[in-house]
């Protein structure tokens, strides 16, 4: 709800009302009209977090492809040329090309041969038979899969939540604009009879300045209200996506529920943050497992065909190897006892961090009810006020024109007048983002 606090402090500057610029409105032909809904679509389509948030999820289904490895052969094509003179090898490389003869026995020849060449070509395979600590972690990096998945979803509902914020405040900022063309109106009518009066000598030089300086100051301000629809605009078009520039116009405006909401309904554990954060408990639980696993003995099967012969082009003997190894690592300096440690902290951690998570989200739940409560009620109040200041400038304006009232009075109504205007449309722009708030506080997930 801080976010929400910041979004109406920013909005407080777009006040004060005077024209002393065509009112953008006029010129909303030229714009690119653009509803709530189409500003979210667009950004679910093209915005680039999301876009992000998805390649972290291809990068953990390609993660997870890698165990496939626990399953099948690793295969591995080698041709390897060798020559030597040392006896062992030179005497060996004959036997492997099964050409030994009898002068091969000869001692001076064994002794001292003479350089001895051999060309290997060779196929080897290993195949896994029974890791269980691998299946584990092959498990856990499913898990991990399902971790990216919902952080994926939760993204797409906080751009949904940013892009209707951005919409909200270009709503907010139009609305300001709004404002201060229609108290410039009234102020621009009060400078203009009180110029006339001055010049027929009928009021002080004092209240022509206060009308001057009241319009001056609009002008700028109103100025400051325009800028702040183009950046609106240029924000809500990097949510979408799209080229900044491009200036929107709102072609619907959210409206706000002023009905009861149920204030008791409480934050789920089915929300997409909180379940990838679930999932990663269970990741770790398996990884843990997986470690576990690493103290039972593996069984792995291997086996090479391969040829061999003095010559580069030749393939005069083969030979094959296979075998299965069980093998097991009885004790590793106590590595894999911390190591198993360590991953159970980590666990516990982000348990910790899941039910604080919780915690927090409920208690910004309540407050955002609260913050919507007292936003209708001001709501409420802010129109019964408007009722009651547009009828007391009315009267201030008649006793003006009658002489009977100064310029200041005059002013200081209209501005009131506008101060309640734009305090409306706050209280309406807080009720809204509240409520979007709400949704993605309370919005569950879809995904299986």
């Amino acid at each position: 709800m801080k976010k929400i606090k910041r979004l109406i402090k920013w909005g407080l500057f777009l006040y004060i009302g005077m024209p002393g610029f065509p009112a953008i409105t006029q010129a909303q032909d030229t714009y690119q009209k653009l509803s709530l809904q189409e500003a979210i679509s667009a950004a679910l389509a093209n915005n680039k977090t999301i876009r992000l948030a998805g390649l972290d999820l291809r990068i953990a289904e390609s993660s997870f492809n890698q165990t496939q490895a626990v399953f099948l052969p690793q295969v591995d094509l080698s041709y390897t040329a060798m020559s030597t003179n040392n006896p062992l090898n030179a005497f060996g490389f004959k036997l492997q090309q099964r050409s030994i003869t009898q002068n091969d026995f000869n001692p001076a020849l064994l002794n001292h041969p003479s350089a001895t060449p051999d060309y290997l070509a060779q196929v080897e395979v290993k195949q896994p038979l029974l890791n269980i600590d691998m299946l584990y972690m092959r498990k856990g990096a499913e898990k991990q899969t399902e971790v990216y998945r919902y952080k994926t979803q939760r993204t797409q509902e906080y751009i949904t939540f940013e892009t209707t914020k951005a919409f909200l405040q270009l709503q907010l900022a139009y609305q300001a604009e709004k404002v201060l063309a229609e108290a410039g109106q009234t102020a621009k009518s009060v400078y203009t009879f009180t110029e006339n009066h001055f010049k027929q000598g009928l009021i002080q030089k004092s209240d022509l300045l206060n009308a001057q300086v009241h319009v001056t100051a609009v002008e700028n301000n109103l100025a400051k209200a325009r800028s702040s629809i183009l950046n609106a605009s240029d924000y809500l078009g990097l949510l979408m996506g799209l080229p900044t520039g491009k200036i929107y116009s709102i072609a619907d405006e959210p409206k706000t529920n002023l009905l009861v909401t149920d204030s008791t309904q409480k934050v789920l554990a089915g929300r997409s943050d909180f379940m990838a954060m679930q999932k990663a408990i269970d990741a770790s639980g398996l990884m843990i497992k997986s470690s576990q696993m690493s103290y039972l003995p593996k069984l792995n099967a291997f086996g090479n065909y391969q040829y061999n012969d003095s010559r580069l082009t030749g393939f005069g003997a083969n030979a094959y190897l296979f075998g299965i190894q069980l093998s097991w690592n009885i004790f590793n300096g106590n590595k894999t006892k911390h190591v198993i440690a360590a991953q159970k902290l980590e666990r516990d951690k982000l348990t910790v961090q899941l039910a604080q998570q919780k915690d927090q989200s409920q208690l910004e739940l309540d407050k955002a009810y609260r913050d919507l409560s007292d936003a209708r009620f001001e709501m409420a109040q802010d129109q019964a006020a408007i009722d009651q200041a547009t009828e007391a400038l009315r009267i201030l304006q008649n006793r003006y024109q009658q002489g009977l009232v100064n310029t200041t009075d005059v002013l200081t109504a209209d501005t009131q007048l506008s101060q309640l205007k734009f305090s409306l449309a706050q209280a309406q722009f807080t009720a809204n983002i509240t409520r979007a708030y709400i949704k993605l506080l309370t919005t569950t997930t879809t995904t299986k």
